[in-house]
């Protein structure tokens, strides 16, 4: 039963961090949008009124003209709308997420024993510091570059390089699917805090200022400014990390972590293709497509670096008729450690001969098909057990 609930917990914070990522990712883009495609009006009324960029745009059967001003205008007529719960509600649920899957079953999740057999307790720390550290990393690169001539290009260089050695630790302390996940997740609990700590704080001084008939500092637009285009290209990345837990081709590799720092690249890349696209038809920026090129042709880089190696034929290794009794030793050896007397992961025994013919699907779509399991093949699985198993299975799983 608890295998169960936890089944039924997992599949609804996923649906709904699913559903508020999409939400906040959707309105992020949204606003890139109107950054990019708000014009600096020449009529006098809305010149008068402090209006920098406007636009019309026409959707579902209405028109729509949004208005920016760039400072703060003279008085708000109507209640004014604030995006933040898109992101807190993101990463509460994707945190809520990551405990239920990784920190709750830390020994089974996070820990690769071949890379560092750590205790579950260790694992859940170095996880959480992992978040953290990177957070306080990237704000004080922020705050102590991003000022000054080159202060962006300063800041994206040293935050770059950050991310690629959080992709060489994460990978040498937990297993790759961890891995992957946590430098997502990274990313993912940077981009909250710019909401939580700098972009949301700033917007509530300027309305506070404009509200008692004060002078409105423009630094708090700046910061917003920074931090929300931050967010921005972390998008693309974040998105990848928390999908690739479905392709174990990526992160069991021997080179994982420069696979997913490349890839993290080349999202970074195309959301700067995007980014500039929005504002080419006005003459902002000349044709973007050379990073559209690049990320891609890093993608195909890494799709042809990672190209399965020629298929060995295990049929003259393997016995003609396969039956229970010939993969019982293997699931011994390499299934017990999670599915044995002492642990039942997802409430499944395998030294139970029923339970086994009852899963055998997904026995054989998991460890033959998929090859995600062992998780992070930590008891060392081989091809030629592999092989035995989809043969058990095509036989009738007898």
């Amino acid at each position: 039963m608890e295998a169960y609930l936890i089944d039924w917990t997992n599949l609804l914070l996923r649906w709904l961090h699913v559903i508020t990522a999409i939400a906040w990712v959707g309105s992020s883009f949204y606003f890139v949008f109107l950054d990019n495609n708000l014009i600096k009006p020449k009529s006098a009324d809305l010149l008068e009124k402090g209006v920098d960029g406007a636009m019309w745009a026409v959707h579902g059967g209405g028109f729509y003209n949004p208005q920016k001003y760039m400072v703060a205008p003279p008085k708000i007529h109507t209640d004014l709308h604030w995006f933040y719960w898109e992101s807190y509600s993101t990463w509460l649920s994707g945190f809520a997420l990551f405990t239920i899957s990784y920190l709750w079953q830390a020994d089974a999740y996070l820990i690769d024993p071949a890379k560092w057999d750590m205790s579950p307790t260790l694992a859940v720390v170095l996880a959480l510091a992992l978040l953290a550290g990177f957070w306080l990393v990237y704000d004080a690169l922020c705050r102590s570059l991003g000022q000054g001539q080159n202060g962006d290009l300063k800041v994206g260089l040293s935050v770059a390089l950050v991310v690629i050695f959080a992709c060489w630790l994460a990978n040498a302390w937990f297993s790759g699917r961890a891995a992957f996940l946590l430098v997502g997740a990274m990313l993912g609990t940077a981009m909250s805090a710019n909401v939580f700590f700098w972009i949301i704080p700033g917007q509530r001084k300027v309305v506070a200022a404009m509200q008692s008939g004060q002078r409105v500092d423009p630094i708090h637009g700046k910061r917003g400014k920074q931090r929300s285009v931050h967010n921005t290209y972390f998008t693309l990345p974040v998105l990848f990390a928390m999908l690739s837990n479905h392709y174990s081709f990526l992160y069991s590799h021997k080179w994982n972590w420069v696979i997913l720092a490349l890839m993290m690249f080349a999202g970074a890349a195309i959301r700067q293709f995007f980014v500039m696209r929005h504002g080419y038809k006005h003459g902002r920026n000349r044709h973007p497509w050379p990073y559209a090129v690049v990320g891609v042709l890093v993608i195909i880089a890494v799709m042809v670096a990672l190209r399965p190696a020629p298929t060995v034929d295990w049929t003259g290794q393997l016995p003609e008729q396969v039956t229970l009794a010939e993969i019982k030793p293997v699931i011994a050896e390499r299934c017990y450690a999670c599915h044995g007397a002492e642990v039942q992961m997802k409430g499944l025994r395998f030294d139970d001969d029923a339970v086994i013919r009852q899963q055998a699907q997904s026995i054989y779509q998991q460890v033959s098909v998929l090859k995600l399991m062992p998780l992070s093949n930590t008891t060392g699985i081989t091809e030629l057990e592999r092989a035995l198993f989809a043969r058990w299975f095509e036989q009738g799983a007898r």
